[in-house]
């Protein structure tokens, strides 16, 4: 058997568990929970706890996971062919499993710019104009981070003051709720990680069918280092019973059959470069993506929280 303490929370995730149990006989029993709350359950079980992998979203909590000593380095040939550099931890910490564009979007409805970077939030000309999530949000703290590794941390620190002058709204919600107040008429722009869209774009709700279809897609600063992208992924435990087991179920998950599920089933980019995205992602077109190391990104954080607080982006 395999024990996975996992963020994640889909079906794509529960169709590949069974389909990997299919294949090898492994067992695989999961428990859900938010990733703080798996984070702190594995520090407080200590040598004791009974999880053998960590999946969760965003390099921000698997460097947490890292630096609180939670998992243990993972040296796989297939893992390294499977997942490029960037999207990986250096010493074989963690593996991202899917990736997600943080993108800029706007109502089709309405005449868009034909390109925009991530700068251009914070335009003095944008006054009101700009939805997004709470500063709290790891997706936001990741994007900070790779503004602050591209362009150093007094040009983030402007950034972020300039974002909050431009806000249409006290930041509120998650991305799908800046998308349904974009196409409102809350907003012009909104910033959300790709994957959303594809989520409303196949919801069984109507209404929110609608607001995925008003949906445009901008990938920012293509002409420089590229859209902001982030994972999902996962670690081997400090303390897993049985990492070999683990081992095989990240390989699976990284594996082009897997990956392929991520991207036609949950809206994901496949991290395998042997993996072409699913249809609905692959309609929005090819971009540049910024490469930058996500592990640094990660050691960021605590400098992007900081700058959140003094530009008041609550």
């Amino acid at each position: 058997m395999v024990n996975v303490y996992s963020h994640r929370h889909y079906d794509a995730d529960q169709q590949l568990f069974q389909d990997f149990t299919r294949q090898t006989g492994i067992t695989v029993n999961v428990v859900q929970a938010g990733a703080d709350q798996l984070i702190e359950r594995l520090r407080a079980e200590g040598e004791n706890s009974p999880a053998d992998l960590l999946i969760t979203v965003d390099a921000g909590r698997l460097h947490r996971a890292t630096d609180l000593g939670l998992l243990q380095t993972v040296e796989s040939p297939t893992l390294e062919e499977n997942v490029p550099a960037h999207l990986r931890h250096p010493g074989g910490y963690w593996y991202g499993l899917t990736k997600r564009a943080r993108v800029i979007v706007y109502d089709k409805t309405k005449t868009g710019p034909g390109a925009m970077d991530y700068e251009d939030l914070a335009d003095p000309d944008l006054p009101g104009e700009i939805l997004v999530r709470s500063s709290s949000s790891i997706y936001n703290i990741s994007l900070l981070a790779s503004i602050i590794n591209a362009r150093g941390e007094d040009a983030a620190a402007q950034w972020a003051r300039g974002v909050v002058e431009n806000m249409a709204r006290s930041p509120q919600g998650n991305d799908r709720d800046q998308m349904k107040a974009l196409v409102a008429g809350a907003g012009d722009y909104a910033l959300v990680n790709t994957y959303y869209v594809g989520l409303l774009l196949n919801s069984s709700d109507p209404e929110e069918q609608r607001v995925g279809e008003r949906i445009g897609i901008l990938f920012p600063n293509q002409s420089g280092r590229g859209a902001h992208v982030n994972v999902s992924g996962a670690g081997i435990t400090a303390h897993a019973p049985n990492p070999e087991n683990a081992l095989r179920l990240l390989e699976f998950l990284t594996g082009e059959e897997a990956q392929g599920v991520f991207a036609q089933v949950n809206y994901e980019y496949p991290v395998n470069p042997r993996v072409e995205p699913g249809e609905t992602i692959s309609a929005w077109g090819e971009f540049i993506e910024d490469t930058a190391d996500l592990k640094v990104l990660g050691e960021l954080g605590p400098q992007a929280i900081r700058i959140f607080d003094q530009a008041g982006w609550r």
